[in-house]
């Protein structure tokens, strides 16, 4: 077992972290069917909220099977990220309210990705690790976005899930904004590391 786990770990895509990481990405088309096709909004904050209680899984499955890549360094949160997205796409095109949070939450998202992602590609900027508060913000708004489809529904406790969304995302959604500010300096360092080690 050890040697098959062993030969494993050396492969750059083929791992449990990573194969864990594709079957929560692969819950996304589900997510939508639960919102769209079937109108149960509950079974998709439910869903959602269990892809945000399992986001430590892959790694903790990376570093008890000694299977810590570089893909799966890049794979996880690009992931997590386009989960992120494409949930809050269709939170906001099913109309559930308060639309304003989510829109504040998908605007952060874009922005600061779509920045991250422009330097890697097009500018071999180098990866940095995720803050422990950015890591924070993500944890407090993945919860916060359920319990808000969940305060929308008739659900019981339909209004206990509200509160404590909104105790949730009034310090997430800070936090994320402040961490989006605090990375443009370690985005800056990165790419003058990229870019020297080009040199």
């Amino acid at each position: 077992m050890a040697a098959d786990t062993e030969q494993l770990s050396s492969h750059k895509y083929l791992t449990y972290p990573n194969l864990f990481t594709l079957i929560r990405l692969c819950c996304i088309p589900l997510f939508l069917y639960l919102l769209f096709g079937r109108d149960n909004i509950a079974g998709a904050a439910f869903l959602l909220g269990g892809l945000g209680a399992t986001d430590w899984v892959d790694g903790w499955l990376a570093r008890h099977f000694n299977q810590v890549s570089e893909f799966g360094k890049i794979f996880d949160p690009t992931a997590d990220r386009l989960m992120f997205i494409v949930a809050l796409t269709g939170i906001l095109v099913k109309g559930i309210a308060p639309i304003w949070v989510f829109w504040l939450i998908l605007l952060r998202e874009l922005i600061f990705g779509g920045t991250v992602a422009v330097c890697t590609v097009v500018f071999k900027m180098d990866r940095f690790d995720v803050t422990w508060w950015g890591k924070m913000a993500t944890f407090l708004l993945m919860f916060a976005i359920p319990g808000f489809m969940l305060g929308a529904t008739d659900f019981p406790l339909h209004l206990a899930f509200l509160v404590a969304a909104w105790l949730l995302a009034i310090p997430g959604l800070a936090i994320s904004y402040y961490t989006a500010i605090a990375y443009i300096p370690v985005i800056r360092r990165s790419l003058r590391t990229g870019r020297s080690r080009r040199g």
